[in-house]
């Protein structure tokens, strides 16, 4: 089975004191055209990520027809970890965590550990998500999709580079809505 009707999910630029809430953005993608956005928030540094990720996705009009998510990167809003398992079980949809680079694991459990409420909670979770690994020229973790699947479903949406557009786009609009123009590369 060929996918074809994926979101990529990116959190929208923050102020570093900020201790709010922070929007997340989903591009829905159906091929290579965008066929929707979805917009939630998320807490700062909180917990509740995964949840909120899961309603989201259940409750929006293009859920029935979506095949797999695309992550950029385990957590979002600072240290606001998904629980990617959890997340594939709940919505029976393939998830893909995508990274550039391969995270320094050392410092963000360091971090973790030392300056986050909850870290050894949120540690397990990156744990338990599995180590990233290299494909394509970036770096993922998975659930619910083999390598070779998930190597398939890079090719078919990295269109414009790299990452794959539903992220791609997601983090332009993110940047777009909060700072009033996207920069950076996405």
């Amino acid at each position: 089975m060929t996918i074809s009707h994926v979101i990529g999910f990116d959190d929208t630029p923050f102020a570093r004191g900020w201790r709010g809430d922070v929007p997340v953005i989903g591009a829905v993608f159906a091929g290579p055209c965008l066929e929707g956005v979805l917009r939630c928030k998320v807490r700062r540094d909180g917990v509740n990520a995964t949840t909120v990720l899961i309603d989201t996705l259940m409750g929006s009009r293009f859920f029935g027809h979506l095949q797999a998510v695309f992550l950029q990167g385990i957590a979002v809003a600072g240290f606001n970890v998904i629980d990617i398992q959890k997340l594939h079980a709940r919505t029976r949809l393939p998830v893909v965590v995508v990274c550039r680079k391969s995270p320094d694991l050392v410092r963000i459990r360091t971090a973790l550990l030392n300056s986050v409420k909850g870290g050894r909670r949120k540690w397990k979770l990156i744990e338990k998500a599995g180590p990233m690994e290299p494909l394509e020229n970036v770096f993922v973790q998975r659930a619910g999709i083999s390598l070779a699947a998930t190597a398939q479903l890079l090719q078919r949406f990295a269109i414009n580079g790299q990452m794959p557009e539903p992220l791609r786009t997601a983090h332009i609009i993110a940047g777009g809505i909060t700072t009033g123009e996207s920069r950076h590369r996405a």
